[in-house]
């Protein structure tokens, strides 16, 4: 009888650091790496048919919590023993906790997303930092934004920083690349750009009512918004701020900007 957790073969371990380090290799493959026991747990319980495969060490099943045992064994999905020294060398965690899931990303439609009445949607442009694109993502999915869409030079939502900082969120949430906001805005969504507080913006709190079909675009710290945004934005709002502050984390903008307009009456 072949055992339930047969050797990761070399060849594996060279395809899950390339999941891990390279986001031309999860683009191809179609795949993405999730690690760590609550991690892996909550992705069986809510998505376990996007899991192609789980990897664990022999000491991780060793303490393994016997309800995470019956879930891991009771799911279809191929499940792999690694060796602790290379699970270590291959994982992208400063601890690794000796678990992992080789996972299908998730398939949305845009078209699908555009075509409700009712739009509240996030446009991020040159959003670097994975922390601040997980984070968005994780606050979006948990305010009940329609979507996120980012720009191709902004951090991969499938890199691994990223997908530890959404928290799960990454398959509640339909999230697409597109090169700018123009395609939303021909859509008929009206695009609220978040910008610094400058002649031209309206402070946030003055905004008393939205529309139906709504984007806010937010940019980098660094960079902000491109003028190409703000010139098609038909709103140019900022949270208003104590002299000593310039300005918010993006993810901090993006959190009460979305909770502050979601509540807003629509027209």
């Amino acid at each position: 009888m072949p055992s339930a957790n047969p050797p990761l073969t070399r060849a594996q371990t060279t395809r899950i650091r390339e999941l891990l380090r390279d986001k031309h290799a999860r683009q191809a493959d179609g795949t993405f790496v999730v690690e760590g026991a609550k991690a892996v747990r909550d992705l069986l319980h809510g998505h376990s048919s996007l899991v192609r495969s789980i990897v664990t060490t022999p000491e991780y099943r060793e303490r393994e919590d016997l309800d995470d045992r019956r879930l891991r064994e009771a799911s279809s999905c191929p499940s792999y023993s690694c060796r602790e020294h290379i699970f270590t060398a291959m994982s992208d965690l400063d601890t690794p906790q000796g678990i992992l899931a080789v996972v299908r990303q998730p398939c949305w439609k845009e078209e699908d997303v555009l075509g409700q009445p009712t739009i509240f949607g996030i446009f991020g442009e040159r959003i670097q930092d994975p922390l601040n694109v997980g984070t968005i993502i994780r606050t979006a999915a948990a305010l009940n934004a329609s979507a996120l869409w980012l720009t191709p030079d902004s951090a991969d939502r499938y890199n691994p920083k990223v997908v530890r900082a959404t928290s799960g969120a990454l398959f509640s949430l339909p999230v697409f690349t597109v090169e700018d906001a123009f395609k939303l805005a021909h859509s008929g969504c009206s695009i609220f750009a978040a910008d610094v507080n400058r002649p031209g913006t309206v402070d946030l709190e003055k905004i008393h009512h939205v529309p139906r079909r709504l984007i806010l675009a937010v940019g980098s710290e660094g960079q902000g918004l491109s003028a190409q945004i703000t010139e098609l934005a038909t709103c140019r709002l900022t949270i208003p701020l104590r002299r000593q502050v310039e300005s918010l984390n993006v993810a901090a903008t993006v959190a009460i900007t979305t909770y502050y307009l979601g509540h807003l009456p629509k027209q």
